[in-house]
């Protein structure tokens, strides 16, 4: 079956999750051969399709060596010139028909060992240590059948367990991809964040990758090996990052990279060592007219991210907890202006309830993504869910919403618009507890067009979205239209600036059913007879709208939150009619209890900390 001086070639091709194998050999030629699945130690169905130099072309090899995902080098143990023309022609002939980007695996397979009695193997090994594609060698003999079966269950462990993204055989060492991947999972896994893994920890890192814990002896020797081999490896009877790693670096030099690939793979890896695509992003279907929430499975996982790097317990994340939060991600996600867009302590620091409120706005605004970051934290490992998509909620159509009269949705979104200067952007900052002086302190570039915080309708907690629309009346997209609420503000010291918010509403909402809210902005300043038709009461009237409320943000206090209530309250009930939304009852009924629930929901979260 093997032959001295030709070219045999494997080809593994493993399919989707690996579930498919092919693999080219070439002696003389032969019809393809398949080997069953349950026959091979990989699991994995075989393909032998046979080369021949004397029947086929130089052309057709090359398609061949194209289609290859593992090739095998076939020479004689007893043929010195045979050994050679390894390097002098085989090797560079698979080099240039192949992409040097993605170098397809090479195993040397020294066959006719049954005709020496000493190995091939001192002539060999340089040739292995120069050309880091080489896999392994084996020695077979055809004759006698003598590792034939291992020569297919290498071929398969190149392709499905590959060596040349994980070690550098020349350095004795992890590459350093490999090695950044396992610290992102060594960070996730740690689930109390104290740099160990503690055996509970360690156990549910076995359940998750092998679908089976570790024995307590198994666990105990697994971290003498460590002990014995490094100072720091162990600590507190846990696993250090550096014991973490040392084991997978042990596990590859002894054969068994399908350890490190098993555990890789599990925690979304590809064979290029990047987070798969497919794990980053899931499939997740969103009708139209419908919008994304986190459900509560997600924010029962966000809050234990949450406690897990609030280090001090203060409720809020330092800059040193954010970017340790963020380590296991590729990149640093927010930006200076999520400061400004939830809320924060007096430090500026990103407060439990601004954490929460960033990845509601960012599943409402960009599901995407959020199943992107869900993805670096580890979302469906932690919280052992098929995939991120199910952490998300998939609210229904706003049509049969209006139908019923009722909703089921937790964050409504509020387009805030008004003319340059109206007080837009204070109105936005007010909501998340900043008065003027505050605001004052804001640089341009770090400026935030969102703000979303909590606010109790009914004693139901709601998330309010505000969103400052672009002042240019001119080229308001679809975007700026899809709302829950419209908020119209104009400045009561200018003259000029409610004919901006009257312009608005005629030209885009008041044939819509969407709600709107007038906002007499700026009312600590002498209020100004308005340059218009009519006044802004007036306006209201005829347009069946609320009378104007009044808002300042230049107070001495925290300003006034009860106009957030009353717009979500507008948004949660578009259908409540005009009589209603001029009840004080009505608001009243609304808002009661708002306080009472906002404590109360701080100080739960507070005294859940304190037995951890």
């Amino acid at each position: 079956m093997f032959h001295a001086n030709r070219f045999t070639e494997l080809v593994v091709d493993a399919g989707e999750d690996a579930q498919d194998v092919r693999i080219l050999l070439v002696p003389y030629r032969a019809e393809e051969i398949t080997i069953p699945a349950d026959v091979t130690p990989e699991r994995v169905p075989t393909h032998i399709v046979d080369y021949s130099e004397a029947e086929q072309t130089d052309e057709q090899l090359f398609q061949e060596i194209s289609k290859a995902n593992v090739i095998c080098i076939v020479y004689s143990v007893n043929n010195k010139k045979s050994i050679e023309k390894v390097t002098s022609h085989w090797i560079p002939l698979i080099t240039e028909n192949t992409d040097k980007d993605s170098r397809v695996p090479l195993i040397l397979v020294g066959n006719k060992s049954d005709l020496v009695e000493h190995s091939s193997m001192e002539t060999i090994l340089p040739i292995m240590n120069q050309y880091s594609e080489i896999e392994t060698c084996v020695e077979c003999s055809a004759k006698n059948l003598k590792n034939i079966s291992e020569l297919f269950y290498y071929a398969q462990k190149a392709v499905l367990h590959p060596t040349g993204p994980l070690y550098c055989p020349e350095k004795k060492d992890m590459k350093p991809l490999c090695v950044k991947a396992l610290t992102r999972i060594f960070k996730v896994s740690d689930l109390d964040n104290d740099g160990i893994l503690n055996d509970n920890e360690l156990n549910f890192f076995q359940r998750t990758c092998f679908n089976t814990p570790l024995e307590p002896q198994a666990l105990e020797d697994v971290k003498n090996v460590v002990r014995k081999n490094l100072n720091d490896g162990v600590c507190d009877n846990g696993l250090t990052l550096k014991g973490f790693l040392f084991l997978h670096t042990l596990f590859i030099q002894r054969g068994r990279h399908e350890t490190t690939w098993t555990v890789l793979r599990r925690f979304g890896y590809d064979d290029d060592l990047e987070l798969n695509q497919d794990y980053l992003f899931p499939p997740l279907k969103i009708p139209p007219d419908c919008t994304t929430e986190l459900n509560h499975n997600a924010y029962l996982f966000l809050q234990s991210i949450f406690d897990k790097h609030d280090k001090d317990r203060d409720c809020a994340l330092s800059p040193e907890e954010l970017r340790d939060l963020f380590d296991v991600f590729p990149y640093m996600p927010w930006g200076p202006d999520v400061n400004n867009t939830v809320c924060t302590n007096d430090q500026g620091w990103i407060t439990y309830q601004g954490y929460l409120s960033q990845w509601t706005l960012t599943t409402y605004l960009d599901v995407q993504r959020c199943l992107e970051y869900l993805g670096y934290l580890g979302y469906s490992i932690i919280a052992e869910q098929e995939s991120q998509a199910s952490g998300i909620t998939v609210t229904r159509d706003k049509k049969i919403d209006l139908q019923k009269k009722q909703t089921q949705r937790s964050v409504f979104r509020c387009n805030v618009f008004g003319d340059i200067g109206s007080g837009k952007s204070g109105f936005l900052q007010a909501f998340l507890g900043r008065d003027l002086m505050r605001q004052k302190m804001i640089r341009e570039e770090h400026r935030s067009y969102y703000a979303i915080s909590t606010t109790y309708v009914y004693g139901q907690e709601k998330y309010l979205l505000l969103h400052e629309v672009f002042p240019d009346i001119d080229y308001l997209s679809d975007a700026d239209m899809a709302c829950d609420i419209v908020c119209l503000i104009y400045d009561v010291s200018n003259p000029y600036s409610f004919e901006y918010c009257a312009k608005v509403f005629k030209q885009y909402f008041m044939d819509s059913k969407t709600p709107c809210m007038m906002i007499a902005a700026k009312s600590d300043l002498p209020e100004i007879k308005q340059m218009y038709g009519c006044s802004p009461l007036e306006f209201c009237r005829r347009h069946k709208m609320p009378p104007p409320q009044s808002f300042t943000c230049n107070t001495a206090a925290a300003p006034s939150r009860d106009i957030y209530t009353k717009l979500a309250t507008m948004a949660m009930y578009p259908h409540v009619s005009q009589a209603d939304l001029k009840s004080s009852t009505f608001w009243l009924r609304a808002s009661v209890g708002a306080t009472v629930f906002a404590v109360l929901g701080f100080t739960m979260y507070r005294v859940l900390l304190k037995p951890r």
